[in-house]
């Protein structure tokens, strides 16, 4: 068998040799840095000669974070969400549309999440395998694909997004799909049958023996032995279903949806060394960002669409209904995707914190220069100057930033757009201020309602609203909000955000 995986390896490395032979000197080799490096690189181009440290997620640290609420708004004030730059208030829906929104956009591109380059590489996806499986009790075909990124500008580098599709196998026409950030597996791969297992081991008993003639007098002294054992799956009649909600993914097939898995890492590195690779690496052949190109965030969103593009090719899904999803830093990345890519129709945003549903001004657990030192790569270079002690320019700190999260949310608006927490004492941290996530999205309200959608049905006064109790979620308007019982996950919300939606997109899995 070991033999045998070295074969392979070796035929497939090989392969990729072939595949990636270049021409020496043609093109300029990519800049390899450490990410202390890079980082120090992009304070250099900037003009920054110190940056304040953020603050410890532990409380026995002199540099503790805040947790008292009497101080956690010095900026209590957040930019009106609803008044232009130059001071006029948005009266109609073509005024946001036309005026506001595009300037909330510059400045979240320009400072916060960078922008895109003028021009992107093609994606051409290849799909690498399609089986017949099942999730839960319902069949499927699985798909996993990958979409190889035109490289042929800059050939030293290759980006392959890796990315699986999983479709009801029965369903009656174009179902939703929630495309999900995380790693790229197929859910339940098929196994051979008995008799071609018997074939496949024969077969192998043979390449072995002809590759080491020694192994023959082995089999013959364990004729029952087999290189690949059966597979048999272990069903156990009659025990009970344990407890706790089924997967999010069988919950969604059971309900009639399809779904995405889609590899960030696949897309860009989740780390700064690997900002000279990936996706944003190959449009700037190998050379270290500017200050207003686009960090990991925005990347990792700019290969969902990509995904989306796609599905959009596909009958059997109802392209007009593919939702985001993501938890953590993946539902930082999936507020993103659903604020700057409008075909996108949905969004589950899980524990987003600070860079995503977190108000940037809010002085609680997660900071603004929490993301200008360690995870500076997720965001454009720009945003360091907010977390800058000492400067060509002097200093900044959040209460300078043009934009903050509320306005990100009011970027997704009309659309379906679900924030879920969880609570602190399941591991939900404090750290990611659940409070001032729920602050925004209150503030981001007005525009939902501008434009005919609905939002928590509470009043729009971000300086006095307080959350909701845990697990009553506010979930009748295009903008929810449920904060469950769990802890650094959104499955506990997976069930609600699927009635919730479907009653948005008049989807019934019985029809």
């Amino acid at each position: 068998m070991k033999n045998l995986l070295f074969l392979s390896l070796l035929l497939l490395s090989g392969y990729a040799g072939a595949q990636n032979t270049v021409t020496p000197g043609k093109y300029p080799p990519p800049v390899n840095l450490t990410a202390e490096q890079d980082h120090q690189n992009m304070m250099d181009q900037l003009g920054i000669k110190a940056l304040r440290p953020g603050p410890s997620g532990n409380d026995a640290d002199a540099n503790h974070a805040n947790y008292n609420e009497a101080l956690a708004n010095p900026y209590p004030e957040l930019p009106d969400v609803l008044t232009l730059n130059n001071g006029k208030k948005v009266t109609g829906a073509e005024m946001w549309w036309k005026q506001r929104r595009p300037e909330i956009m510059e400045d979240m591109e320009r400072e916060v999440y960078g922008r895109l380059p003028k021009k992107t590489p093609k994606v051409t996806w290849t799909v690498k395998i399609t089986d017949k499986e099942w999730v839960g009790f319902t069949p499927v075909i699985a798909r996993q694909l990958v979409g190889h990124v035109d490289n042929s500008e800059y050939p030293l580098i290759d980006v392959n997004i890796a990315m699986t599709l999983v479709l009801p196998a029965n369903a009656k026409g174009p179902v939703p799909v929630l495309m999900m950030f995380g790693r790229s597996s197929l859910p339940a791969p098929a196994q051979p049958s008995s008799e071609d297992l018997e074939k496949i081991n024969d077969a192998m008993k043979t390449l072995l023996i002809k590759t080491n003639p020694e192994l023959k007098g082995i089999f013959e002294q364990y004729p029952a032995y087999n290189p690949i054992a059966s597979q048999v799956p272990a069903f156990n009649f009659g025990g009970p279903r344990p407890a706790g909600d089924p997967p999010s993914t069988q919950q969604l097939i059971a309900d009639g949806w399809g779904y995405v898995l889609i590899d960030p890492a696949s897309i860009q590195a989740d780390n700064g060394a690997g900002l000279t690779k990936g996706i944003i690496g190959l449009v700037n052949n190998g050379q270290p960002r500017k200050p207003d190109d686009w960090g990991a965030l925005r990347a990792w969103a700019w290969g969902a669409a990509r995904g989306l593009d796609y599905l959009e090719t596909l009958p059997a899904v109802d392209s007009k209904h593919v939702g985001i999803e993501g938890v953590s830093r993946y539902g930082k990345a999936a507020l993103v995707t659903l604020a700057f890519e409008q075909r996108f129709s949905m969004a589950l945003v899980g524990s987003s914190g600070e860079g995503g549903a977190k108000l940037n001004r809010r002085n609680w657990g997660e900071a603004v220069e929490s993301l200008t030192g360690g995870e500076y790569y997720w965001m454009a270079g720009n945003f360091m100057k907010y977390g800058a002690a000492k400067a060509s320019f002097g200093s900044k700190n959040a209460g300078d930033l043009p934009v903050d999260s509320h306005e990100l949310i009011a970027m997704c608006a009309p659309r379906l757009t679900f924030i879920s927490y969880g609570v602190p004492e399941q591991g939900d941290a404090k750290w990611l201020d659940h409070q001032g996530s729920y602050m925004a999205a209150v503030a981001a309200g007005p525009v939902f309602k501008l434009l005919g959608a609905k939002d928590f049905g509470v009043s729009n006064d971000y300086h006095t609203e307080k959350m909701p109790g845990v697990n009553a979620g506010l979930l009748n308007g295009e903008l929810a909000w449920r904060q469950h019982d769990g802890g650094h996950t959104d499955a506990p919300n997976m069930k609600y955000f699927i009635q919730w939606a479907d009653k948005f997109i008049n989807h019934n899995p019985h029809r």
